[in-house]
């Protein structure tokens, strides 16, 4: 997929690496066609090991995708260079004028916290609001699935007695909608919380559709407003590592942390992790793009102010 992204974002280098196909805005530039326009607002910790989960998901369908970066103003992340957040980042009064055909939220390191205890939980839900009339569909993946079904649909959180925390086997409840094109009866997704959402407070919610769960862990993802709106507890954008890296992190700070179920080969981290949910994880950002951002998405942006539900 020609993906349309910022020169010199690091993510470029490193998907280079495995074969993936990224493009920058210069050789873009030269193609005459509307790309699709998409922002990320990146929550998560790490900036640059998301950037580059979330492009390599993005980056198999034919169509020309930008992708903007979007980051919260009242927050200075930690863990990521001041001066990569200046390049490739945009707060959101830059963009607040724009329209975009589809929109990716990350998780959180917040999850444990309140709602409105959350330093940036006015900031953040305005741009939730935003989102509806900015943006033909969004992505709300993991505490942002949790935040938005909170915000919009009244949905509490419920706090776990032990962090859920590996890959889990999960069920299609609406197989034949388009988001699950090409999925097996059964597929496998990655988690990392400490809180949950359940299934009798969704079923509630008449404007929202229960599409998967999991026995062991759960809801897994809701969908409103014919699609414009997917809430996805999971990390399906993971890469193979990634639980692997936040198990080492844990353990190393000394906290009380299980070894991740269903992860790693024989359940010994010394044999390294078994892949299961890769090929589902393409699948799901694929249709995401095709049936529900570029079928969608009318021809002239702005005119997604127009747009009632899908």
């Amino acid at each position: 997929m020609p993906l349309n992204l910022q020169k010199n974002l690091p993510a470029i280098e490193l998907l280079k690496k495995e074969h993936i196909f990224v493009m920058d805005s210069l050789r873009a530039s030269e193609q005459d066609i509307r790309p699709l326009r998409v922002v990320v607002l990146n929550l998560m910790p790490l900036k640059i090991t998301t950037e580059t989960d979330l492009i390599r998901l993005l980056s198999n369908t034919p169509l020309q995708v930008e992708l903007d970066f979007m980051k919260i103003k009242g927050h200075t992340p930690k863990n990521t260079p001041i001066e990569h957040m200046q390049e490739f980042y945009k707060d959101f009064d830059d963009i607040a004028a724009d329209y975009y055909d589809g929109m990716i939220i990350t998780g959180a390191p917040v999850e444990q916290m309140a709602f409105e205890e959350v330093a940036y939980w006015d900031e953040i839900t305005c741009i939730f609001d935003w989102a509806r009339t900015h943006v033909t569909s969004t992505l709300y993946i993991c505490w942002a699935a949790q935040a938005g079904l909170y915000h919009f649909y009244d949905v509490p959180k419920y706090d776990l007695p032990a962090k859920m925390f590996g890959v889990f086997r999960h069920t299609l409840r609406e197989p034949y909608l388009p988001i699950f094109r090409g999925f097996d009866d059964e597929f496998y997704v990655p988690h990392s919380r400490h809180t949950e959402v359940r299934r009798e407070d969704i079923r509630k919610v008449p404007e929202l559709t229960l599409l998967s769960e999991s026995q062991e862990s759960g809801v897994y993802m809701a969908m409103a407003r014919g699609g414009r709106e997917f809430f996805i507890t999971g990390h399906s954008e993971y890469s193979p590592y990634t639980l692997n890296d936040e198990y080492v992190r844990d353990i190393n700070k000394g906290l009380s942390i299980s070894v991740p179920r269903n992860y790693y080969r024989n359940n010994d981290p010394a044999q390294g992790p078994v892949v299961r949910w890769r090929g589902h994880a393409n699948l799901l950002f694929t249709n995401w793009l095709n049936y529900y951002v570029y079928q969608e998405t009318p021809f002239r942006i702005e005119d997604i102010k127009n747009l009632g539900s899908l």
